[in-house]
């Protein structure tokens, strides 16, 4: 492990098309452009890496999961902030990074089923709801919205740069950044 200080982990988690990739690059260039540099881990950009040729499936979901809050707590010990845009349906894989990274810290990026079909840039919901994908969160698959996110971000009454406004103020307001 570095000495100083360790980096953090910010987590935006949703349903899918919810808005988590788009609000996590706003932020880090916000963070940036205040001086903190932050590395960006997309679920999209892992997936094609860590299982190229996805399941998703419980146990591989399992797995991805596991493997991405390990990358975020190795880069976070070495004093490298990072935000995590990854629906993480289940609570306990949040949960375990909550456990795994000192300073962690999670965002609900909350937003109606059906703000995020008419959203859809990949077209899962649609795939969904002809059967195509069985196991998506929110359709076929149980998403577990967190107990007690630092911050809640509605993202289909709130821009981008509102939502990145309030993400800012209140974990500066918790002491988060400092």
């Amino acid at each position: 492990m570095a000495e100083g200080q360790p980096g953090f982990a910010i987590w935006l988690t949703g349903l899918p098309s919810s808005g988590k990739t788009t609000l996590a690059y706003a932020l880090g260039h916000r963070l940036v452009k205040r001086g903190v540099l932050v590395q960006v881990l997309d679920s999209d950009s892992l997936r094609r890496v860590m299982t190229p040729h996805p399941t998703y499936s419980l146990e591989e979901r399992d797995c991805f999961y596991d493997l991405v809050t390990f990358l975020a707590g190795f880069l976070a010990d070495y004093g490298i902030n990072v935000l995590i845009a990854a629906t993480a349906s289940r609570q306990a894989y949040r949960q375990a990074a909550r456990e795994r990274i000192k300073r962690f810290a999670e965002v609900y990026v909350t937003c109606p089923p059906q703000v995020c079909r008419a959203r859809d840039p990949k077209g899962l919901w649609k795939r969904a709801d002809t059967g195509e994908i069985a196991t998506l969160p929110g359709v076929g698959a149980l998403y577990e919205p967190p107990d007690s996110p630092e911050v809640l971000v509605d993202t289909a009454r709130l821009s981008i740069e509102e939502a990145t406004d309030k993400i800012m103020s209140q974990l500066d307001e918790q002491g988060f950044f400092g």
